[in-house]
């Protein structure tokens, strides 16, 4: 049964996601300032602070093992550094295909200074609102990870979640281990809208 404190937590939680959804809608147009209010109690009372995302391929692995897995992905409305941190696996748009969805770890955020193994390769830093992501597999190429070692560094709002359990099957399932800031903040979220048997039930074989 989730506590009174952990409710309360969910809560503002879910009350700082709906004024950040709507403070983004209004700043590419979709609402107007009039609009604002309502926006945020129609965020707040409708839809969860989760959905589910499928993943499959051997990028993220050992972390998500490339047989498949489905994800809980807690919604980011406006990544940055105060919201998604070094450590964090994330969802992120496919550099290459739009529509796509891609699974790495956040690896730097602006302000990093990004030196390659390759001494042929000049030093950069990261700038404002830029991010670098990584494959969790050590073992593959960085063409076969297809992370920001080939597609260089990724736009933060780019980033549309964070990813904070995985199932593997309706028995073989755990918590992701993402930064340790992130993990505090996602505890609600997760004591609320975990649902074990929802996405078993949604679970691709």
């Amino acid at each position: 049964m989730v506590s009174y404190s952990t409710w309360f937590r969910y809560i503002v939680t879910k009350l700082e996601y709906s004024v950040s959804l709507s403070w983004k809608n209004y700043k590419i147009g979709q609402i107007t300032d009039t609009e604002v209010g309502d926006a945020v109690w129609k965020n707040f009372f409708q839809g969860k602070l989760t959905y589910l995302h499928w993943n499959k391929g051997e990028e993220m692995a050992p972390t998500i093992g490339k047989d498949g897995r489905t994800l809980l992905v807690r919604k980011i409305p406006a990544a940055d550094p105060v919201r998604v941190f070094i450590g964090d696996v994330v969802v992120l748009k496919d550099p290459d295909k739009p529509d796509d969805y891609l699974v790495r770890r956040l690896a730097a955020v602006e302000g990093y200074e990004m030196v390659s193994k390759d001494e042929k390769d000049e030093p950069f830093m990261l700038e404002k609102d830029q991010c670098w992501v990584l494959a969790d597999n050590e073992a593959l190429t960085p063409k076969e990870a297809k992370d920001s070692r080939t597609f260089g560094p990724v736009q933060m709002s780019d980033i549309v979640g964070r990813v904070i359990y995985s199932l593997r099957t309706a028995v073989d399932h755990a918590p992701m281990q993402n930064s340790h800031f992130s993990m505090r903040r996602d505890l609600p979220v997760l004591e609320v809208e975990l649902d074990v048997d929802e996405m078993a039930k949604n679970h691709k074989a």
